[in-house]
């Protein structure tokens, strides 16, 4: 029996301005795998994952959630449902858990949250110790951190809505080698330990080969090819693939 996609684009289109960032997007992102989007500047990456959370709406064409067109469900649950984690993280005045439990209230409301299952997380500190972020940080303003720390405490935050994917625009590119090894090492493990479909966008090849399960290679606002993350190294059917893929692993 079919597997029903995390995420179903159809002939998607988007402009910002007059510049057409995406053009006739076909793309199934299958869920539960970790699936990298890749391509040089200006391919549209970053304009493809804003539309899986309705940070922005398609200019045309349909996107899908779980089966479900995407414009059908409530913007908060379906943020609630697909988190998001930005480039450059931004930390609220407070504290680490502050910062933490501004997310779950946002999400949640009045309402607190059913018991969560296993996979799902139940206080600040297992966000915490999920993201790789040391729960002796917790009392901490969160807005002296290093960079790093941010960015583990925005994925920690992320997951307090207890969210059934994860959408990260570059999390790693103001870190460095070391510390983004580290992030991604955390991702991966994240991923399998949550069930989550992780759909990331990077910059840094060595990073999608090591982590993802699946590729998406994107240039001039169209999607060139995509596939399991093993062929598409090793084995791409398109050219250019071949060509931006082998020339910058």
């Amino acid at each position: 029996m079919p597997v029903t996609p995390a995420f179903s684009l159809r002939q998607v289109q988007q402009s910002r301005g007059a510049v057409q960032t995406l053009r006739g997007i076909d793309l199934d992102v299958p869920a539960g795998e970790v699936v990298a989007v890749v391509g040089p500047s200006g391919a549209g990456k970053t304009s493809l994952i804003r539309l899986l959370n309705r940070l922005d709406d398609p200019a045309g064409g349909s996107v899908a959630y779980r089966g479900e067109p995407i414009d059908s469900i409530p913007v908060r649950a379906l943020r609630r449902r697909v988190g998001f984690v930005f480039q450059a993280p931004v930390m609220f005045a407070g504290t680490v858990t502050e910062n933490l439990l501004v997310a779950r209230d946002l999400a949640f409301g009045a309402t607190p949250p059913m018991p969560p299952m296993p996979t799902k997380v139940a206080d600040p500190d297992q966000a915490l110790l999920l993201a790789g972020v040391d729960p002796a940080l917790a009392a901490r303003d969160a807005r002296t951190l290093s960079g790093g720390e941010q960015q583990r405490v925005s994925i920690a935050r992320a997951l307090m809505t207890q969210p059934e994917a994860l959408l990260l625009d570059e999390p790693t590119s103001a870190l460095d080698p070391d510390v983004a090894g580290q992030l991604m090492a955390t991702i991966g493990r994240l991923a399998d330990t949550m069930q989550l479909t992780v759909v990331m966008v990077t910059h840094r090849l060595e990073e999608a080969r090591a982590v993802s399960t699946h590729v998406v290679f994107m240039e001039g606002g169209r999607v060139i090819e995509a596939g399991p993350t093993a062929v598409m190294f090793s084995a791409p059917t398109e050219t250019r693939t071949r060509d931006y893929l082998l020339r910058g692993a």
